[in-house]
């Protein structure tokens, strides 16, 4: 076994990559006659067992992790106690549209035949869903994009929640927190992420503060387990064959608490590579908390009404 095995010198847990089928060939050869179920039964006797990888190593976590998230929950409380809109945002993996085999299994009488390849070329199209999760409400809402995952297509999913739930929702506020995390299209050093949320505050009023998650931390952010894994939950298993079918799976997506999905098609064309001039940036109403200013900032509208 000592040219097969690996081990954690930490924990002392071994493992080897052959099979009990080898196993029993090579011991054979070797004059053992024993059988594969009784290997499995002496090498669960040494320690030896199946085991699969498990993400648990995370990179290098921020000293102040626990005390955002401390300030994160407060800021939430506040906002759920006033009855103020309160909103998880994220982008989901994109997906290939086409018929392509799709993790998960599903009750079926008969198997369902998909492309041998998952090659981009056969694809109609990729879809790229934003989703935001009214964690006030358990509302979710999904932008699904057929371009690039930018910051203006961040915001742009963001704004058309707000036209379309969020206003009728939420009449006459003039407040809203979002929880982000702290990378990708909408994180916390994005300027272009920034200067969509002042563009979104001076059309409505709107005063609009983020909290983002700190670096490592995006499994907390709440549309993570409240909506995303409902989504792909329902959808296991299923090719994702056009958009339409994307968008019904996401709008038939429900959970025992009452979570329900509204989704929308974006097929506006997002350039990437957009830059934001310090002119340009320095003319925000943007106001940095002093506690962790990294993650933590206020966008007010330039509507002298609203802005301190």
């Amino acid at each position: 076994m000592e040219d097969e095995c690996a081990g954690d010198p930490i924990s002392g847990l071994k493992w080897t990559h052959k099979s009990l089928r080898k196993i029993q060939q090579t011991l054979d050869k070797e004059g053992f006659a024993i059988s594969p179920p009784t290997i499995s039964r002496l090498l669960r006797k040494c320690d030896y067992s199946m085991r699969v990888n498990h993400k648990r190593v995370a990179s290098k976590q921020s000293p102040e992790r626990d005390q955002q998230f401390a300030y994160i929950i407060r800021w939430r409380k506040a906002y759920l106690r006033r009855q103020w809109p309160i909103i998880s945002v994220d982008s989901k993996k994109r997906e290939l549209v086409g018929n392509f085999k799709n993790a998960g299994a599903e009750w079926r009488q008969d198997r369902r035949e998909v492309n041998m390849y998952d090659f981009p070329s056969l694809a109609k199209g990729k879809a790229i869903p934003y989703g935001i999760y009214d964690i006030g409400r358990n509302h979710g809402y999904v932008s699904v994009g057929t371009s690039h995952n930018t910051a203006q297509f961040a915001v742009a999913s963001v704004r058309a929640w707000w036209l379309t739930v969020g206003r009728q929702a939420y009449p006459d506020q003039r407040h809203l927190l979002i929880e982000a995390d702290g990378g990708g299209a909408n994180g916390n050093r994005c300027r272009l992420w920034k200067v969509g949320l002042q563009e979104l505050a001076d059309e409505f009023g709107l005063i609009i503060t983020v909290t983002h998650y700190p670096p490592g931390a995006s499994k907390w952010n709440p549309i993570e387990h409240r909506m995303f894994n409902l989504i792909s939950g329902n959808w296991a298993g299923k090719p994702l064959d056009s958009y339409e079918t994307i968008l019904n799976h996401i709008r038939t997506t429900t959970s025992t608490t009452g979570c329900c999905c509204q989704a929308q098609l974006d097929t506006t064309e997002y350039k990437l590579k957009q830059k934001v001039s310090n002119k340009e940036f320095d003319g925000l109403r943007l106001r940095y908390h002093k506690r962790f200013p990294q993650w933590n900032y206020t966008i007010y509208p330039h509507i002298s009404d609203y802005v301190k």
